[in-house]
């Protein structure tokens, strides 16, 4: 007759207990976040046009990018083409670009949205801080495990950088994992 495994390994089910408490805390922990709010309206065609990425939490579709830009444009059915670029290895290095379209989930505000760069998959993609003259915005995903900061300008100024990675954290974002995007001194022609 087999020994039951908890007392062949009794190391292995403590091991084994302690991953069940900590993933149940985790959950836990994720259940209490309050709800992500997003702003009160988003414009998209003041929305549209190009944005530099300043910093995001790591993606591994994203891993080794540099000089990071979305470029927005409305398209006649409601959705927005999108447009991303990554520079690999340095700033000036060769630019590889992503083609997608974003659609509206939410009427009501216009930030929140669904991006799709492959059928049948979709990201979410809303709008939790943007700047009233549209030159800054930071967007995210629900789950939190998503974040941008992004602004019409290569550089973001160092305290308004820092009010969008305070409200990130405020929003449940992990900030201390941040990566801040290299961008040219200045715009490209």
């Amino acid at each position: 007759m087999a020994t039951p495994p908890n007392t062949r390994h009794p190391a292995l089910l403590g091991v084994a207990l302690a991953a069940a408490a900590a993933g149940a805390a985790v959950y836990a922990y994720s259940r209490r976040r309050p709800p992500l709010a997003t702003v009160p309206h988003v414009d998209l065609h003041r929305y549209a046009g190009l944005w530099y990425e300043v910093a995001r939490l790591p993606q591994p579709y994203e891993r080794g990018c540099t000089h990071v830009t979305a470029e927005y444009r409305p398209l006649a059915d409601g959705r927005l083409d999108v447009r991303n670029t990554c520079h690999k290895p340095s700033i000036y290095g060769p630019a590889k670009v992503v083609r997608g379209t974003a659609r509206v989930v939410d009427t009501a505000t216009n930030a929140k949205l669904k991006v799709q760069f492959q059928w049948p998959f979709e990201g979410d993609y809303w709008v939790l801080a943007l700047d009233p003259a549209y030159q800054f915005a930071l967007v995210g995903t629900p789950d939190r495990k998503s974040l941008w900061l992004l602004s019409r300008t290569p550089q973001l100024a160092l305290p308004t950088r820092h009010n969008l990675i305070n409200l990130a954290r405020e929003k449940g974002f992990p900030v201390e994992k941040l990566v801040y995007t290299p961008q040219p001194q200045s715009a490209q022609p």
